[in-house]
């Protein structure tokens, strides 16, 4: 474990058994202000991992954002260990809804930066200076990309066997083993000894309920898991990994009439959706090459040749033992996730 009696962010001290929020200069502003991001610690007087929870890396992306400030609102007693919460990492994309930087960087293609570079760059070095190098854990959350939802997923690279435990314990449904990009918080942090998985849920800009309720649960079940609170972890009827994907896109231009929904279990050659032009002529019928659920969508219904519709997964567990979980008890927080999600894509009526 990396925990010190005093843990010093910044020009910040945080000691045994205190809560202290503190604010990390990251940058200027043009007439020479700093720029902060803010942080809350929270310390156990017994010692313990130190786990960061991070949010809005992409600066639109705010499921984590909203789940961190529920957390603030229903503190947290620790028995064990460090938390350090980062509600905006990306202050400059959340300040302009963006999920870029201001020279539309990708902040999450510049860790773990360098002292003198880009203003990415120089972000994510204090960041990963400061707080992710004295960290034994993380969790990064994430929403799917602009125009796009995703069903509730954990994303780890299972060639980190700390990571791959990890994932499993915050308690999604589905679990993807996936490699991050390699200048990525995720796979940067992993590199450091501080394995670290990626929470990806609904769309941008918004703050939706079961999401956002599902996140929190994950993040108390990974520090039940790590023995830093009390309790017992709350899993889902299933789990399964997800070992293999694929984005299913259009050959034509024209207007979706889509036929599933986030999380939806689809069969080879089940309709995904149909492609019309604007006086409902057919272009064509979209269907699903092979057995899987459906990870993720976009929620804009017009596109052309190439756009991606829909991502399915192929899971580890058969489709039929998930069938017969869900048969057996539809109303679990998962289900009523999918429900909530369903009201941002417009299904086909078919007649």
């Amino acid at each position: 474990m990396k925990s010190k009696a005093t843990l010093k962010i910044g020009s910040e001290k945080i000691k045994i058994g205190d809560t202290k929020d503190i604010h990390l200069k990251i940058s200027e502003t043009y007439t020479g202000v700093p720029i902060q991001i803010p942080i809350r610690v929270y310390r156990a007087k017994e010692p313990g991992p130190t786990v960061f929870i991070t949010a809005a890396v992409h600066g639109d992306e705010l499921t984590g954002v909203g789940i961190i400030r529920e957390l603030f609102s229903n503190p947290l007693t620790l028995i064990k260990g460090t938390l350090i919460c980062i509600p905006v990492v990306n202050i400059f994309g959340f300040e302009n809804h963006s999920r870029y930087l201001p020279d539309r960087r990708d902040l999450n293609r510049c860790f773990p930066g360098t002292e003198s570079g880009t203003l990415g760059s120089r972000l994510s070095y204090h960041l990963f200076e400061e707080v992710i190098k004295k960290c034994d854990f993380g969790i990064d959350l994430h929403s799917a990309a602009s125009c796009r939802t995703n069903f509730p997923q954990i994303r780890a690279n299972f060639n980190i066997s700390k990571a791959q435990k990890l994932g499993f314990a915050f308690g999604c449904e589905l679990v993807i083993n996936n490699k991050g990009h390699e200048n990525s918080l995720r796979e940067r942090a992993s590199a450091e000894n501080c394995p670290t998985i990626l929470y990806e849920a609904g769309e941008t800009l918004k703050f939706e309920p079961g999401v956002v309720d599902l996140g929190i649960r994950g993040v108390k079940n990974i520090l039940k898991h790590l023995n830093m609170i009390k309790g017992d972890p709350l899993l889902p009827l299933y789990q399964t990994e997800i070992n293999k994907s694929k984005w299913i896109r259009s050959n034509n231009g024209g207007i979706l009439r889509f036929s599933v929904h986030p999380g939806d279990l689809v069969k080879k050659d089940d309709v995904i959706a149909e492609c019309e032009n604007l006086f409902f002529q057919k272009a064509e019928t979209i269907n699903a090459p092979f057995d899987g659920i459906v990870l993720g969508m976009t929620t804009l219904p017009a596109v052309k040749p190439g756009e991606p519709i829909c991502h399915i997964g192929i899971p580890s567990v058969s489709m039929e033992e998930i069938r017969r979980k869900i048969k057996k008890e539809p109303e679990t927080l998962h289900r009523k996730v999918q429900t909530q999600l369903k009201t941002n894509i417009k299904l086909h009526k078919k007649k």
